[in-house]
């Protein structure tokens, strides 16, 4: 009975250590591939602004879009391109949405 219980139990740890290995989270310090051009994949886009980046991870990752933070001085031109970006940032300087213009 004894060895059962034994069998059981590495079974039971096996089990546990084998679904955490799956559903571990992926590294959040691998930075996402560069994007060229202007925003084309605005659900790929959202879920990037989803991750709060900052303005430095934003530009890392969408070099080609220009983003006005505050305090940024820029003109008022209507674009249809997605080439320029306003983002809202919280308290700690990330970005938490924001509008193109």
């Amino acid at each position: 009975m004894h060895r059962i219980g034994i069998l059981f139990f590495t079974a039971i740890l096996g089990g546990a250590a084998l679904v955490a290995c799956q559903t571990a989270p992926t590294s959040p310090a691998a930075p996402p591939a560069p994007v060229a051009g202007f925003v084309t994949d605005l659900k790929a886009f959202d879920a990037f602004i989803a991750t709060r980046p900052t303005p430095a991870q934003f530009k890392v990752a969408y070099p080609d879009v220009t983003l006005v933070t505050p305090g940024m001085m820029s003109t008022r031109e209507m674009r249809q391109n997605n080439s320029r970006y306003f983002p809202k940032l919280d308290d700690h300087g990330r970005i938490t949405g924001g509008s193109f213009m």
